[in-house]
C-alpha cells in the first residue's frame, strides 16, 4: 500500500495566494519594538498582523480558499464556524466576492463580535447562534453544509487557508533588511505555522522556528511530544483565539517537520505582556497576539544580540476583559493573593487586621464577610495586592500569629474561578 504524500506549500502556491489576496488583504508593517529589543539586547521585530481590516491575519486564508472555488461552489454559498478572527475574515470575504455565507457561532458569543462579524458581512452573511461551544457551531455548520451543498471554509485544516496564512511569511522575508535568526509564531490550530513554516524552510533555512501555545491549550505541544495528533480532554480557553482542543491533521503534519522548537507560556504572563504592550507601545494585542512577546523571557540568552520576529497575529481584544487581564497578571507576578480569614466577632477586628497586620504598602482589593453574633468568629474572603512579592511570607506569618489565618485560594483554581 503507497503512503499517502505529504502536503507541503510550495513558494509558487504561495506567491499565487499573495496575488489573490492583495485586493483585501493589508501589507502589515514588520516594525521595532525598542522596548523588547532593550530588555533582551536583541533586535525584535514584530509583524503586525492586528493591522489587517479585521484586525487578524485569518482573513489571508479565508480569502485565498473562498477564492479557489468554482462559480458553482460560490453559487451554493459558503459555511464556517467561528467565535472571532476567523468568522469576520469569512464576513468581509463574502462581502468582497458577493458571496452568501452563513456563520455558526455559539450562543453565549460577546455581542460585540457578532456586531463586528455583521458589519464586515453586511447583507451578504447570516449569523446563526447555536449550542454552548464552539463544537456544538462546528457540528451544526457541517450538518448544515451537508444540507445544502454550501462549501465549508475551515479556520485551519485546509490546503488553500494554509497557502493564504503563508504570505505572512513571504512578506516578512521580503520586508526585513537584516537575516532573520529566530521567528516566534502562535499556534492555535496550527494554520499559520505551516503555512510560514516551509516559506522559511525554503527561503531563509538558517532561521530557527519557535511555534508559542498558551499553556492551558497546548495541542500541538502534546501531539508533537506524543508523536501523533491528540485530542485535549480539556482547555484553558482564555486565550480564546489559539485555545483548541485538537490542532489540525495537516496543520500537524507540517508541523512536524517545519518547527524546531514549540513550547507553551502560561496565561498570567501573556496577560502581563498585554499589559505593557499596551501601556508602553500603544498597541491593543489579543491574548493570542501576545503569545510570542510573552516567550522572549524564556529565550532571553538564545536572542541575545540576534535578530528575532515576533507575529503579533490579531488585536480583537474586548474592553470589558481588561480587568481580568490586569487580575490574571497580577496573579502570575504574585502581587495579589486571596484568602479566607477567620474574624473574631468583636468590635474592633477589621481595625487591627489593617493596622497590626497589612504592611505599610499592602492594599486590600477584595472584601467579602458578614458578622454572624452566634458564633465566635466569621469567615471572610479577602483579596491583597502586594507592592512586593517576597512581602507575602511575613503577611500570612503575622495572620496566622493572630489566629486570623484560614485558608489561601491561590492554589485553590475551582475557588479562585468563582473570584475572577
Amino acid at each position: 500500500m503507497e503512503t499517502e504524500e505529504l502536503y507541503y506549500p510550495n513558494i509558487k502556491e504561495v506567491s499565487q495566494a499573495a496575488n489573490t489576496i492583495k485586493e483585501i488583504a493589508s501589507l502589515t508593517p514588520l516594525m521595532p519594538n525598542l522596548h523588547f529589543s532593550d530588555q533582551f539586547n536583541a533586535n525584535v521585530l514584530m509583524k503586525r498582523e492586528d493591522l489587517q481590516l479585521v484586525r487578524s491575519y485569518k482573513i489571508r486564508g479565508a480569502f485565498n480558499k473562498m477564492s479557489s472555488l468554482s462559480k458553482e461552489e460560490l453559487a451554493k454559498g459558503v459555511v464556517c464556524a467561528s467565535a472571532g478572527n476567523h468568522a469576520q475574515g469569512v464576513a468581509l470575504s463574502c462581502k468582497k466576492l458577493r458571496v452568501k455565507g452563513t456563520i455558526f457561532m455559539p450562543s453565549p458569543t460577546p455581542k460585540q463580535k457578532i456586531e463586528q462579524v455583521k458589519m464586515f458581512g453586511k447583507s451578504y452573511i447570516d449569523v446563526q447562534l447555536v449550542g454552548d461551544s464552539f463544537d456544538d457551531a462546528y457540528h451544526n455548520a457541517k450538518s448544515y453544509c451537508q444540507e445544502t451543498g454550501a462549501s465549508f471554509i475551515h479556520p485551519f485544516d485546509d490546503q488553500k487557508v494554509i497557502e493564504g496564512q503563508a504570505t505572512v511569511g513571504l512578506e516578512i522575508l521580503e520586508q526585513s533588511t537584516v537575516p532573520i535568526d529566530i521567528l516566534f509564531i502562535p499556534v492555535g490550530g496550527g494554520g499559520l505555522a505551516s503555512g510560514i513554516g516551509p516559506v522559511f524552510k525554503t527561503l531563509s533555512p538558517h532561521t530557527k522556528i519557535i511555534g508559542v501555545e498558551p499553556e492551558g491549550a497546548p495541542a500541538m505541544y502534546t501531539s508533537l511530544k506524543n508523536g501523533k495528533n491528540t485530542s485535549l480532554d480539556d482547555i484553558e480557553k482564555f486565550v480564546d483565539g489559539a485555545a483548541v482542543k485538537r490542532v489540525g491533521d495537516l496543520n500537524f503534519q507540517i508541523c512536524k517537520e517545519i518547527l524546531d522548537d514549540m513550547v507553551t507560556v502560561h496565561e498570567g504572563k501573556v496577560c502581563e505582556t498585554i499589559l505593557k504592550l499596551y501601556n508602553k507601545d500603544a498597541i491593543v494585542a489579543e491574548p493570542a497576539g501576545a503569545l510570542t512577546l510573552a516567550v522572549l523571557d524564556r529565550f532571553s540568552e538564545e536572542i541575545s544580540g540576534k535578530n528575532v520576529v515576533c507575529i503579533v497575529s490579531g488585536g480583537n481584544n474586548d474592553i470589558t476583559r481588561t480587568e481580568e487581564i490586569k487580575e490574571r497578571a497580577l496573579l502570575y507576578r504574585g502581587l495579589k493573593h486571596y484568602f479566607i480569614l477567620n474574624f473574631p466577632q468583636r468590635a474592633g477586628a477589621l481595625k487591627e487586621f489593617v493596622t497590626e497586620i497589612l504592611g505599610p504598602t499592602d492594599d486590600i482589593t477584595h472584601f467579602e464577610y458578614t458578622k454572624k453574633n452566634s458564633r465566635e468568629t466569621g469567615s471572610a474572603v479577602v483579596g491583597i495586592e502586594l507592592k512586593y512579592q517576597h512581602d507575602l511570607e511575613n503577611l500570612v506569618n503575622k495572620m496566622k500569629k493572630r489566629n486570623f489565618f484560614g485558608q489561601y485560594l491561590n492554589d485553590r483554581n475551582d475557588l479562585l474561578q468563582i473570584l475572577i
